[in-house]
């Protein structure tokens, strides 16, 4: 048997951002990755660095997690990709464009003035190779964009020179309330710690059901396509309102091409396979906005399990039925912006009990909630 003080049950960046955070605060801490690291959605995603649309509980923690992200080489010592290009929400209609200032209103009413409604000869300006047929857009011209593998791998190697033990396939197996903390049982082998972190993403409810806690997570593939190599025409990212579309150019001059349309998998399995007619939708969204890109072919197309929650915001703090156990997962395909603010903020409600920015929102018990004493011993029973 192993020791330690915090076990996190997830190696994807949310579960290394903990990871770190808690080290740094001088606890002793093992990570359990039933894969590898970023084996699954912490790198297949967009890389947005996306404070634009966000659900106004995510806002205070966006906006404090992009302090970071612009500072990023000084916390983790890797640039990890990131720029600052800004972020344009694109209007297709009229009614779009209503829509997007409304939520401009709305968002000065709550105080913040971070998003900017720009008609269609800003947005022009900004994105020449645009349709002339855009009526404007919402723009948050400190956004940015990072690359999803290499600040994963940079938040691990950092948790890793603070002592953090990373230990990848070990699917976590059982387990149990002492006394004085948890046993977690791995591969046959067993640690004892006095906390548990669990940041396990499109399966974290089934590591809640291993302590008795019954949470309503939902799962799906949220796909991405990257095209061959372009001449330079586009420095913000663009996202779209009316059609679920995430595009932005990259260093090497690829585009990256997502939207949340979903590939069909099965997560017991861990498998899935392209769903072409979406990506057809996503590439006709692109061909329209940008009509001078409709001869650019496709070079490959991926996805990654993610978790999602009816109310499309994460869970975020202590479980409601267990002691020294706290949740971080169910970011429903935009949480890679966060990870360093929910890391910090973990950190907190382990050590000090309390989170310097407000968590309610994303507390468990938002859920009708069961708690089954037997349920983690029937789970261990059957694997």
């Amino acid at each position: 048997m192993s020791t330690a003080d915090v076990v996190v049950i997830g190696g994807g960046i949310h579960g290394c951002s903990a990871a770190l955070n808690l080290a740094r605060r001088g606890l002793k801490v093992i990570v359990l990755e039933k894969d590898y690291v970023g084996r699954h959605a912490s790198t297949a995603n967009a890389g947005g660095v996306r404070t634009l649309l966000r659900h106004t509980a995510e806002v205070p923690l966006a906006l404090e997690a992009r302090k970071f992200w612009h500072d990023i080489e000084r916390h983790l010592g890797s640039d990890c990709g990131y720029h600052t290009v800004g972020q344009i929400a694109v209007a297709e209609t009229e009614q779009a464009f209503e829509d997007l200032a409304v939520r401009d209103t709305r968002m000065r009413g709550l105080g913040y003035d971070h998003e900017e409604l720009i008609d269609a000869d800003t947005l022009k300006a900004l994105v020449p190779a645009i349709a002339r047929t855009v009526h404007g857009g919402l723009i948050v011209r400190g956004d940015g964009a990072a690359s999803p593998f290499h600040a994963t791998q940079a938040f691990r190697h950092a948790a890793e020179a603070q002592g953090v033990v990373i230990r990848e396939n070990a699917r976590v197996d059982a387990l149990e309330q002492t006394a004085n903390g948890w046993l977690v049982d791995h591969d046959g082998m067993r640690v004892h710690v006095s906390t548990i972190v669990n940041t396990a993403g499109a399966w974290g409810d089934r590591i809640a059901a291993m302590a008795g806690e019954t949470i309503p997570l939902s799962w799906f593939l949220p796909m991405m396509m990257v095209t061959a190599r372009v001449p330079e025409f586009l420095e913000p990212v663009i996202v779209n309102t009316a059609r679920p579309l995430s595009f932005k150019q990259m260093p090497n001059g690829t585009l990256l091409i997502g939207g949340g349309r979903p590939a069909v998998g099965d997560l017991e399995r861990m498998t899935y396979h392209i769903d072409f007619a979406g990506l057809k939708a996503t590439a006709q969204t692109v061909r329209d906005l940008f009509p001078h890109l409709r001869d650019i072919p496709i070079m490959r197309a991926w996805a990654g399990f993610e978790g999602r929650f009816a109310d499309d915001i994460p869970v975020i703090g202590p479980s409601a039925g267990a002691r020294n156990l706290f949740h971080a997962f169910g970011f429903c395909g935009h949480g890679f912006q966060l990870a360093p603010i929910v890391g910090k903020l973990i950190a907190e409600l382990v050590v000090d009990g309390t989170a310097s920015l407000p968590t309610d929102a994303f507390a468990v018990d938002r859920f009708p909630t069961e708690i089954d004493e037997n349920l983690s011993d029937r789970i261990a029973a059957h694997g």
